[in-house]
């Protein structure tokens, strides 16, 4: 009874896919103005998808082509994307997403504290080098009789954490244009 349900089933789908027939052209694979008109949309150059490479054609806030304010491989501002690594590299890396904009560290014991751990994960909210394009969040665990547990962070850590950020943002942006 079920192989004879699919079959009832996907009879519409193949009778309307074969309906639908054109003749072929000869001339929109061989005329050279249609192969650039379609290799134009598969590059990115004529406001088609982008598939193979960067389109360096437009100005793209953030810098130049190549360089690190360079949002064309990056999801997010490149300033603040290589300042929060730069900022939170005191600590292991756990994850990092340059297209989501992303970054989690693993747990970090610092020396000074015994039986104290802390992690952070920093948000860059979009594309522009502005004062609330970074969010930074940070964990703290307390080790007590053996287990890990969850205790609060002062609010300053984090907004200390991200100014620390968007100094080292506006530091790379000034070196950039320098060069």
């Amino acid at each position: 009874m079920r192989p004879l349900r699919l079959a009832v089933l996907a009879l519409p789908v193949l009778v309307a896919a074969c309906g639908q027939t054109r003749q072929v052209q000869n001339d929109e694979y061989y005329d050279g103005s249609r192969r650039a008109q379609v290799a134009g949309r598969i590059s990115g150059n004529q406001d088609g998808l982008l598939i193979l490479g960067t389109d360096r054609s437009r100005n793209r806030e953030g810098g130049g082509a190549g360089g690190p304010g360079d949002t064309g491989t990056l999801g997010v501002n490149a300033y603040l994307w290589r300042a929060s690594l730069d900022t939170l590299s005191f600590m292991p890396l756990a994850s990092a997403d340059p297209f989501g904009g992303v970054i989690i560290t693993d747990w970090y014991s610092p020396p000074a504290a015994q039986g104290e751990r802390f992690r952070a994960t920093a948000y860059i909210l979009g594309r522009q080098l502005r004062s609330d394009g970074v969010r930074v969040s940070v964990f703290r665990q307390e080790l007590r009789n053996g287990v890990w547990l969850d205790v609060p962070v002062a609010n300053a850590t984090s907004t200390e954490l991200e100014d620390k950020v968007l100094t080292r943002a506006r530091e790379l942006r000034s070196q950039s244009a320098g060069l």
